[in-house]
């Protein structure tokens, strides 16, 4: 007989196994094959935590040149495509552009065999920016943009089409760091069901779609949208501190704090939070960061709520001009290596998943002939 579960939302339940990443099991709280988190952000650009995620180790310096190489020659868009997105309103969610995009994309460049798995993740891991930013472009600015770029990284490849202009190299670098921290984080909502997707056999732009419709809920992803609609409300931080009081009392739900899995703190925080204090300096701001430093120590002491990875992100992200709305798709182009990764990972020794559920209706009972009923 199966086993009967609350309905906790299958929380601390192991649903299966994976050699991609440890969350809240280490000393660090967080690696990605074996490595800390931290050390990662640290030393490494995005590009090669991708490899690492996608093929098991981290790329010596000619790999790296190489896959870099071959990312760049993959970020441009089928006209198809680009027909596609400027028939996108501009008011629709950034998120719902990118499932639209990503599901298109599978029509065009459909994947015929699991053989074509890492040409396929590579390709949408170079387009993926040139996608969104091509739409933003087109809705907001009325304007066509060339989408292929010289740029030497995603992150500054994603900020040179958004600005128009290459980026500097702090910012490129909090790019770097940032796509590192949400690239992979186990079996959250999002990466079990591109599993479940790919237990079925089917193809990766299905997985990932599909994966990128879970990430839309504002329970998984969008936390940093959020938190930037919160510190933005704010004059100063006692401003902060009042209304954050208010908000408690009135039982608010206040996102950007507390994590499933993570019990004391998200070991993702403290990092972004060191970028974002950089670049408050860079950019002169005396209330941002000093309004999110405020909400933190509001939280953890009236609650012991820590923030999460995202909270930091906020501000971070609206130091380097990023329109609120494109945060999550940020997400995206970083969690898509985890993603795939676990696609891959499912296919490799796959069973379809397929759980039972505790029945809780009627009775079983006879069906009554109309006239009766």
């Amino acid at each position: 007989m199966a086993k009967q579960l609350s309905g906790a939302g299958l929380r601390g339940q192991v649903a299966g196994k994976t050699a991609l990443s440890t969350v809240g099991k280490s000393g660090s709280g967080l690696t990605y094959r074996g490595y800390d988190i931290k050390d990662l952000a640290d030393q490494c650009q995005f590009e090669e935590v991708a490899y690492l995620i996608l093929k098991g180790q981290l790329p010596t310096q000619h790999e790296l040149a190489q896959y870099k190489t071959q990312l760049k020659q993959q970020r441009g868009l089928p006209q198809a495509l680009k027909e596609v997105l400027e028939r996108i309103p501009k008011d629709a969610h950034p998120m719902d552009v990118l499932r639209t995009g990503c599901s298109m994309l599978g029509n065009l460049e459909t994947e015929h065999a699991f053989t074509e798995q890492q040409a396929v993740t590579d390709r949408m891991l170079a387009c993926f920016p040139s996608i969104i930013c091509y739409w933003y472009r087109f809705s907001h600015d009325g304007v066509r943009i060339e989408v292929e770029t010289d740029d030497d990284s995603i992150g500054a490849h994603f900020l040179h089409l958004l600005h128009g202009k290459k980026p500097s190299a702090l910012h490129e670098q909090v790019m770097h760091v940032s796509l590192i921290l949400y690239a992979e984080h186990e079996f959250n909502a999002s990466t079990f069901t591109a599993r479940v997707c790919a237990s079925t056999l089917s193809d990766m732009h299905s997985c990932i779609t599909g994966a990128i419709g879970s990430l839309r809920g504002p329970l998984h992803g969008g936390a940093n949208e959020a938190a930037m609609e919160l510190i933005e409300q704010f004059s100063s931080p006692e401003d902060a501190e009042q209304k954050m009081l208010e908000k408690l009392a009135r039982k608010e739900k206040i996102m950007g704090f507390g994590h499933a899995i993570y019990a004391d703190s998200d070991p993702r925080n403290e990092i972004i939070k060191q970028w974002s204090e950089k670049l408050s300096e860079e950019a002169g701001d005396d209330l941002l960061y000093a309004v999110s430093e405020r909400c933190e120590s509001v939280m953890w002491r009236e609650k012991k709520l820590f923030c999460n990875a995202d909270f930091f992100h906020a501000s971070a992200y609206n130091f380097m001009g990023i329109p609120t709305k494109l945060f999550t798709p940020i997400f995206v182009m970083s969690r898509l290596t985890g993603w795939a990764a676990h696609v891959m990972e499912q296919r490799a020794d796959n069973r379809i998943i397929r759980p039972s559920a505790e029945y809780t209706g009627e009775a079983p009972r006879s069906v009554p002939a109309i006239e009766q009923r």
